[in-house]
């Protein structure tokens, strides 16, 4: 009975595989399976909730479609995880132009505990005065300084989230905000445009003032679309392109 009044307190406009997906949606909220967990069967899903098997497929079908659980064949559903290594940067899209592989570092240059100002609050919506993690850092493809990132997330969701931590856990920051803060983050939003390095950006990419950069704007959502951290990278791209897979 608690089952389908779960069911029945969802917006009745709603298909029913989009009220299913809502009840899974609100249990990984809850914690009740971690990221990188099997998720129950389809069958115990269906029988759980009292539908058909084929609504409970459509439901994680959508699920895995926005990466918020994923399929293995012959192993079950998992729910998506940043700590696998293929996962740990699905968010970002700067290649080499050759398509080679490249070694990754990340080299942390500030992380303050500021609050909200006016430019800020352009940036991400948040209102002015909330306390909120400042992070700046250099990210270098094999030794050479490609991305400065400046990274935004609220104070009250990351409680003692300083530099410390973010060098123990390598920079791996998305893992770190799932295994330390139990906040995955399941998709993102990007804003592409083109602007030129001032003195300060083209000191620390080893630039001459001036230079081109791509400046990408992301927004990273945990589940329930609710937005969790804001970033701004300043990209050189005279060896590397952005790339992006469409469907």
């Amino acid at each position: 009975m608690n089952n389908m009044t779960k069911l029945s307190n969802t917006p009745v406009f709603k298909p029913l595989y989009e009220q299913i997906k809502s009840v899974i949606t609100e249990r990984l909220i809850a914690g009740e399976w971690k990221p990188g967990e099997s998720i129950p069967s389809e069958m115990d899903l269906a029988a759980h909730y009292g539908v058909s098997q084929g609504t409970v497929r459509k439901a994680i079908d959508a699920l895995a479609k926005e990466n918020i659980v994923v399929r293995r064949q012959g192993k079950g559903t998992f729910v998506s995880t940043h700590k696998e290594e293929k996962s740990k940067l699905r968010f970002l899209r700067l290649t080499a132009v050759d398509g080679s592989k490249e070694l990754l570092e990340n080299e942390l240059l500030e992380c303050n505990r500021i609050k909200v100002n006016a430019e800020i609050e352009k940036l991400t919506g948040l209102k002015i005065g909330t306390a909120i993690i400042e992070i700046k850092r250099l990210l270098k493809f094999s030794q050479s300084s490609v991305i400065i990132d400046y990274i935004i997330v609220q104070a009250k969701s990351f409680k003692g989230l300083n530099a410390t931590k973010i060098k123990e856990n390598n920079g791996s920051l998305y893992s770190m905000y799932e295994t330390l803060y139990g906040v995955p983050m399941v998709r993102a939003e990007e804003k592409l445009s083109a602007v030129i390095a001032t003195k300060e950006q083209a000191d620390l990419l080893k630039l001459e003032p001036g230079f081109p950069l791509l400046r990408i704007e992301r927004t990273a959502y945990t589940y329930g679309d609710k937005p969790m951290e804001w970033r701004l990278g300043l990209c050189v791209t005279d060896e590397h392109h952005y790339m992006n897979f469409l469907e």
